[in-house]
């Protein structure tokens, strides 16, 4: 089966299934592994925005929406010379990734008849049960069963080894200019960490917020995980804010690598943030996860 995906995390998602020889496109931003975007015809394109501070790409967002432009580019040629079985897309953010739509309509004008997979996940049960689907949708449902059973044991040790402790609460912020507190699965990541979100939207989407409402929660922990960016700009940004939470603990985590990407890292992420509030209860987590830069 020919694959393409159209957002990073179920490039991640393919790759974890062993699916890597079948995957023959993907966008501009998938970056894990490394050699995925080298390897393959990248049929997504986007401006970069590596140079911009978060002030600019919100600006630059909201000025794209504005004007009803898209802000990712679908190189429709391109996809359909690779002959696709099967296309992973999403809906669940547009300025995450290609909404789906974009993708049906090109097919339909260029009569290509590749099958469309959307996966919106929207809790941490969520993202397990995408990683089944893409298996089962791809041929290989007994690796997708071992991979999740895995990724649970993992879960059930975190759990098991944090039961009974107490709670620290917890406000994770996911943009930093504006503030936008946390959405979708990451609540579930603090929860299944052995933390209480606090200021978060389990389950449904991140929205903008103030820092008002971030500090009113009195978080023990504050964890900036900003999306779009690994540890050193998470860092860079939590030193930035650390002082509107005086007394609190301050983080920052790779949030592109472990919290903001829906696959099957998302399990690293839980692993490092209870590394974190119970650091006497888990291992350390690897080099370049996470760091603390206050309090």
């Amino acid at each position: 089966m020919r694959l393409v995906s159209l957002l990073p995390s179920a490039t991640e998602i393919v790759y974890a299934l062993g699916l890597g020889d079948d995957l023959v496109g993907v966008t501009f931003e998938c970056d894990e592994p490394p050699s995925a975007r080298a390897e393959k015809t990248v049929v997504v394109g986007g401006r970069d925005t590596s140079g911009m501070t978060p002030g600019e790409i919100d600006a630059y967002v909201k000025e794209q929406m504005a004007a009803r432009a898209d802000l990712y580019t679908l190189h429709a040629g391109a996809l359909a010379g690779l002959a696709p079985d099967l296309i992973l897309t999403q809906d669940l953010c547009r300025v995450c990734a290609l909404p789906s739509d974009h993708v049906e309509d090109a097919l339909d004008l260029l009569g290509c008849r590749a099958d469309v997979l959307t996966l919106d996940p929207y809790s941490l049960d969520d993202v397990l049960a995408t990683i089944l689907t893409v298996g089962a949708r791809a041929g290989v449902p007994e690796r997708a069963e071992a991979l999740v059973e895995s990724l649970r044991e993992r879960l059930a040790a975190v759990s098991a080894a944090v039961a009974g402790r107490p709670r620290p609460r917890v406000a994770i912020v996911e943009w930093v200019e504006p503030p936008f507190t946390a959405g979708h699965w990451v609540p579930d990541l603090v929860t299944a960490a052995g933390g209480e979100p606090v200021a978060a939207r389990a389950g449904q989407r991140s929205v903008e917020t103030s820092w008002e409402v971030l500090a009113g929660a009195r978080p023990d922990v504050v964890l900036v995980t900003p999306c779009g960016f690994h540890l050193d700009g998470a860092a860079e940004q939590a030193r930035a804010v650390a002082p509107r939470f005086p007394g609190a603990q301050v983080w920052a985590i790779d949030g592109d690598g472990l919290v903001v990407r829906p696959g099957p890292r998302l399990v690293d992420g839980v692993e490092a943030i209870a590394a974190i509030l119970h650091p006497d209860a888990v291992p350390e987590p690897p080099a370049g996860s996470i760091a603390r830069v206050a309090g």
